[in-house]
């Protein structure tokens, strides 16, 4: 494994947090974003940024994509499946065939 330096940030809410890597992603400001209802709150913060990059906000939208679409969503993962899966199931609704 790379030990990457971890440089010192300050996001535009004053927060300070340290990250290696290129992302500008306060962590802070992320958790404070994070819904606490719906399907969007069971999922991990890289699958429902990428969900909500996508426009996807609503099961009913979500149901419009088919699993492979979804999983070709720079992070969403195979876990994340199951979770989606479920969601839809509870409303009825499934992905596109």
């Amino acid at each position: 494994m790379v030990n990457r330096e971890r440089t010192l940030r300050i996001c535009p809410k004053g927060h300070r947090y340290y990250k290696c890597t290129d992302c500008g992603t306060c962590p802070k400001c992320e958790q404070a974003n994070k819904p606490t209802e719906g399907f969007l709150a069971r999922l991990s913060s890289p699958a429902r940024n990428a969900l909500q990059h996508e426009g996807i906000t609503s099961l009913k939208q979500l149901a419009d994509y088919s699993e492979k679409e979804i999983l070709a969503l720079h992070g969403v993962g195979p876990t994340t499946m199951p979770i989606l899966k479920m969601a839809l199931e509870e409303e009825n609704l499934q992905f596109k065939l």
